[in-house]
């Protein structure tokens, strides 16, 4: 009898197929391709160095890219930067594919989108007039954002699906709507393990301390804006 081969499991197959397309095309697409690709790639917890050893290269090959000082990367170099992040990615147990390629569930999800280059919190802060509300700063890139009518969305997620609302990435901003207090958005973050890059209050009726307490403790960043979700939403598509 011939030794017995391992077979990827179909729906790993699927889900990486779909996740090669999506990232690919993303980059071709992209008027930034270079940042594209390092949004994708610490998306996957994936250092320079890492991804070059995987490509025969070295991080300064990677870094030219990504920082566009190098021209756009072709189709084939584009395929073999996705193709070795999604090989790291099954070496360590296929935890980034698995998260991506989770289904958004409509149930309490008004808006959802996935950003073809990193935005700076501090420019979708201004975008949508929101303040901050918390002692965090909002140095940081945002890749996406999730905008939640909150009272349905903690009602209807238990903890192993929240992680519906990250999408293709946890380097996104959280905005809830409907929020009287702010302190159940805040606990439903503090208590499970994937975490945003920041949080937004749209039209709060006021923040209790202890949601502020909660994102310092954190170390994310929580905003609040007079903008309804519709005008939230609205603003985010100029983005």
């Amino acid at each position: 009898m011939g030794p017995t081969l391992y077979t990827r499991p179909r729906v790993g197959r699927l889900v990486a197929a779909e996740l090669r397309e999506k990232i690919a095309g993303e980059v071709v697409l992209s008027p930034h391709p270079g940042r594209t690709l390092r949004k994708w790639r610490e998306g996957f917890q994936v250092s320079q160095r890492e991804l070059s050893k995987a490509l025969d290269t070295v991080p300064s090959v990677i870094s030219d890219y990504e920082a566009e000082r190098r021209a756009s990367p072709g189709a084939t170099f584009i395929r073999h930067y996705v193709d070795a992040l999604l090989d790291i990615d099954t070496r360590n147990g296929r935890r980034i594919a698995q998260r991506l390629g989770s289904r958004p569930h409509t149930e309490g999800i008004l808006g959802m989108r996935e950003f073809a280059v990193a935005i700076p919190l501090k420019s979708i802060a201004d975008l949508l007039d929101a303040k901050s509300a918390s002692n965090v700063d909002l140095l940081r890139d945002i890749h996406g954002y999730t905008l939640l009518d909150a009272p349905r969305a903690i009602l209807s997620m238990d903890a192993s699906r929240f992680v519906e609302v990250y999408g293709w990435t946890t380097q996104r901003a959280l905005i809830f709507s409907n929020v009287k207090y702010g302190r159940s958005p805040m606990v439903a973050v503090r208590a499970h393990p994937l975490k945003p890059a920041a949080v937004i209050f749209a039209n709060p009726g006021r923040i209790d301390p202890l949601a502020v307490r909660l994102s310092e403790v954190e170390n994310i960043p929580l905003l609040s804006t007079s903008l309804g979700p519709s005008d939230v939403l609205r603003r985010l598509e100029e983005l």
